[in-house]
This record gives structure tokens, C-alpha cells and sequence, in this order.
């Protein structure tokens, strides 16, 4: 099997710092934004971000883990972190780090939908364009026009040796 590299460690970190500023720029006014990251990748994305916002805005970031059952997600339930409650009236941003069909971003953001929250983002490293759910990424590291065949693998760790592959 092939392996393609399309963004290196440097790279990656340059979209992480670029959909930050995105994230800032759109919430700007906020004083909090609550970053929900779809365990494992999206989650390791959502605090890279959230260390990023952090450093450059004076928002607070809250972290929420997000477990969704990628095989079954229509019965089983979400997971999260956090009670939802405690996301009442706040901005929040669902990350994860490909979106190709869009099922499991959906199932994040709907995890969200029975509270009153002031607004829902989503924000993905790589944005494969295959939705089949009425679902986009406001944030979006990379476009990558691939074929449905095609995988992109992304790998978050080790530190300095992250990559997004298409294989």
C-alpha cells in the first residue's frame, strides 16, 4: 500500500495555529469557547488548539472529550467529559481530525442539540469533501480532494514526528 505524505509536523502546526486564529477571530467578544474533541485524534487536536487560543486571545477554553462509537453511533450514546449543562449559553467548537462523510461529526454536534447553547462550530485537520450529512467544517485546516477509496491517516504523536498521510 502506498503512503503519501501530505502535511509534516510543521506543516500540521501551522494549520493548528491558523484555524486557531480563525476560531479567535469568529468568537472575538466571547469570553469563554468550549472546545468538544471526538476521542482519540479530535480530542489531541482540540487541546492543541486550545493551548494555541490560549496563548494568543484572552478566551478561556474549556475541553470536552467526546467518545462516539464510530461503528455504532445510532445506538449508542455519546460520551462526554463534561454534563452538558455545563455548556449552556457558550460557543462551542466539535473537532475532529478528518471529516469524510460527516457521520461522526454529526453525532458529536447532536450531542449539543438538546441545550441551549449560543452557537456550534466544527473544525477538522483535514476536510476530505465526501459529506453525505448536512454538515461542514467552518474550520478547516486542509481540502483534500481524494477519491472514496483513498484513507487519510492522521498521526498527532509522538511529538515533532506528527503527519497526515493518504493512503
Amino acid at each position: 500500500m502506498s503512503k503519501t505524505l501530505i502535511l509534516n509536523s510543521r506543516q500540521i502546526e501551522q494549520k493548528i495555529n491558523r484555524m486557531s486564529y480563525e476560531i479567535y477571530e469568529n468568537n472575538y467578544g466571547e469570553k469563554e469557547v468550549v472546545l468538544a474533541g471526538i476521542a482519540p485524534n479530535g480530542y489531541a487536536l482540540a487541546q492543541r488548539i486550545g493551548k494555541v487560543l490560549e496563548e494568543i486571545s484572552p478566551l478561556k477554553v474549556k475541553l470536552v472529550k467526546l467518545v462516539v462509537d464510530k461503528k455504532d453511533p445510532y445506538d449508542a450514546k455519546v460520551k462526554a467529559s463534561t454534563e452538558v449543562k455545563n455548556t449552556d449559553d457558550k460557543t462551542i467548537v466539535v473537532v475532529d481530525d478528518v471529516l469524510n462523510s460527516g457521520k461522526t461529526m454529526m453525532y458529536g454536534v447532536k450531542h449539543f442539540m438538546g441545550s441551549p447553547v449560543k452557537r456550534i462550530a466544527t473544525a477538522v485537520l483535514v476536510d476530505r469533501d465526501h459529506t453525505r450529512y448536512p454538515i461542514k467544517a467552518d474550520f478547516a485546516g486542509i481540502s483534500l480532494s481524494t477519491t472514496l477509496k483513498e484513507h487519510v491517516s492522521v498521526e498527532l504523536e509522538p511529538a515533532g514526528k506528527e503527519a497526515v498521510y493518504l493512503l
